[in-house]
This record gives C-alpha cells, structure tokens and sequence, in this order.
C-alpha cells in the first residue's frame, strides 16, 4: 500500500475558522454567499455541500472575521456537537463552529475528507472548555494524522471508497424522487379534505420496552434507541445491544422491514423512519415509538408516512413535546393529532398504488446499509497501517 508518514494538519492544509455577522443588522444576511452552520449538516447525508439554510452579504461578510473556502475545502464542525465532516462543492464560508482545512497541493481532498472522517473521534477529544467544548485552530493544526506518501496512492484510496459513496448518494436522491411522487398522490388523495380524525383511528403507537441500563453490553440483539434515528434512515450502526433472554422479555417490540419508528424525546423529536431489510432481530428501547400496521406493514404505511411528512404534523408532534426541560411526547400525544381520513375504500387504493415506492425504498436503504458497512471497514483497513 505504499509509503505511509505521520504529519499534522497544518502540513497538509491550512485551517480556516468562521464566524457570524451581527444578527441585529438585517443588511448582513439574505445575500448571495453561502455560509454553513453545524445545523446545515446535523441531518446531511451527502459528503459535498455548496449552501446551508442561511446567506450572508458582501456587507455581512466583510463585518466579521469569517473565510471565503475554496471549493474542496474541508468542513469540520469544532463546537458541539463536534464531528461533523463535509466537502465544500463550491466557494462559501462558515460560522465559527468550524475549523475547516484548505488541502495542499500535496493531498488529495478527498483522501483529506476520509482522513478526518476516519479521525473524527479523535480530533473530538482534543476540545477544550467547559461551557461550549470546542476545538482549538491550534489543537487542530498539530492533530496527527497518517497518510500515504504517494498522492497517487491518496486517490487510489478515495476513488475506492468515493465508489460506494457515490451509490450511497444515488441510492439517497433515488429515494427522494420516491417519496415525492408519493407525496404528490397524497396531496391529490387529501385535496379539499377536512381534518375529521386523528392519526390514532388509522394506527396503533407505543413506546419502547424499557431496558435497564445494567443490561447492556458490547454485542447480542441490537436495540435502537432515539440516537439511531434520522430523518428517514435508521443507523443500524449506532445502536445498543442486550443479552438473549433479556431480548424476550421485549418481543412485543421486534421491528423488522417496513416498520415505522419515530423518536419521542430530546432533539431527534418527530424524526421518523421506516425500518431496512434486515435478517437479524432488532427491538426498540423506551422512547422509541413503534406504529402498529400489522403483519403486513409495508401495505399501510404509504398513508401514515405521507400524513407525517405534512408539516403541520410535523409541527404539533414538536409542539406537544414542549413544556418541560426534555422535549417529551406521548404515544397518546401522536394518536390523538387531527388528520385528514378518507375513506377506507381511498386509503386502500393509495396504499395500493404507493406500496412498490415505499418497498424501492426500503431496498435502497438496506443497500445503503451493507455499502456502508463496506466502505466503514475498509477505511479502518487503510488506516490501519
């Protein structure tokens, strides 16, 4: 594999921080340069990014100490939460939740986005501070890191790994293009329709089993909890795991292909996606809710998943979570949320027709899941040297 060397961050590229122009003087946002925060990338799922939800102005920019990054820039996110890697797909700049690297002329940038995405962690244990941890300019210019010598070897590692990412994005837009022709049949399904029922008189919801910290342990059945769930995807990576016999006191709550989760507390809040494929037993921890649809769900869940997608849903599922320190909402909270019911004979004939989408999509997850694993394992091989 050629000729690895040690080096530090700031022999291979220059870190650039961000920053924020006063939010009191409307002149500095809404302009045409794009500048990213953390928040951009909470929910990212691609490796390149070109704008988050915010612009700023010449004027906005210029009034504050934040860098213009070249396209193939590095993003990482310095400030909690820390970790978050990214590619700038063109020019843009960044709040200071950054410390993103400008790659030399000596590596490869995309070899540069695997290498701090393989180092991510331990680039996260050098932040200081107690209030807001953060990652230091300095700290992140003498993090170490490993690379090939070879710049020819750089890209022969990246178009490896850039492949199975490349089918990950593609599988990724493939399911949007999915999920947008179904919602276009909703809206046509619920169009001059008046909110006569809840969600409750379409499907049963219930939280999680309630494991008992004590039980868990670094392998066994897997059990997802409120981390693991991303707006329409489910890290399977990312997950607990309990004995056997402890797995049986919570069969109720096996979850399997097609199935519907949702969080129900903290900032994952109304995230909710359907379950991959998979041939192994998986079951939900407490704060996790399960949408009961029966031994078929893959026939019912077209409509429930659309209705969820609507943002006023969206909304009263978050708003009936406030009031207390910990975001918190009740299966009894989402039942009982006023939604438009057709008529069972229309439902059916939705379902129908939207069904073939939804099972694309739960097969393009569960690709998604095994390239991933793939491309996880080989970036561990090539930095193990």
């Amino acid at each position: 594999m050629g000729n690895w060397i040690n080096v530090k961050i700031k022999d291979i590229g220059e870190v650039k921080g961000g920053a924020t122009p006063s939010t009191k003087i409307p002149e500095y946002y809404d302009g045409d340069i794009p500048w990213i925060t953390p928040k951009d990338l909470s929910n990212f799922r691609n490796r390149y990014i070109s704008r988050g939800a915010r612009s700023i102005t010449a004027l906005g920019y210029d009034s504050c100490s934040t860098s213009m990054l070249p396209e193939g820039s590095i993003l990482f996110s310095s400030r909690a939460p820390i970790g978050y890697v990214a590619i700038a797909s063109s020019k843009l700049c960044t709040n200071q939740g950054f410390k993103s690297v400008i790659p030399n002329d000596n590596i490869d940038p995309l070899f540069l986005f695997y290498c701090i995405k393989h180092n991510a962690n331990k680039i996260a244990s050098m932040a200081s501070g107690t209030t807001f941890p953060e990652i230091s300019r300095k700290a992140m210019e003498n993090i170490v890191v490993s690379i090939p010598e070879s710049i020819h070897e750089q890209k022969r590692i990246s178009s490896i790994l850039n492949s199975l990412d490349s089918k990950i994005e593609l599988n990724n837009q493939i399911n949007r293009n999915l999920l947008q022709q179904a919602l276009s049949l909703y809206s046509i399904l619920v169009d001059g329709k008046y909110k006569t029922g809840c969600i409750g008189d379409y499907c049963y919801i219930k939280s999680g089993f309630a494991f008992k910290s004590q039980w868990w342990q670094n392998s066994g059945v897997r059990v997802v909890k409120i981390g693991s769930i991303n707006q329409d995807s489910l890290d399977f990576f990312n997950c607990s795991y309990v004995s056997e016999d402890k797995a049986l006191l919570a069969k109720e709550f096996i979850i399997s292909g097609g199935d519907l989760i949702i969080a129900m507390t903290g900032a994952t809040i109304s995230k909710f996606t359907m379950v991959p494929r998979t041939n192994e037993t998986v079951l939900v921890n407490q704060r996790v809710g399960k949408f009961f649809l029966g031994d078929n769900p893959i026939s019912k869940i077209p409509f429930i998943y659309c209705t969820l997608k609507q943002p006023e849903i969206l909304a009263e599922i978050i708003n009936r979570g406030q009031g207390s320190a910990q975001p918190n909402v009740s299966a009894a909270d989402i039942m009982g949320i006023p939604c438009v019911i057709p008529q069972n004979k229309e439902i059916d004939s939705f379902n129908r027709k939207t069904s073939p989408l939804f099972n694309l999509i739960i097969n393009n997850q569960y690709e998604n899941l095994m390239l991933s694993n793939t491309r996880d394992v080989l970036l561990s091989k090539f930095f193990q040297v």
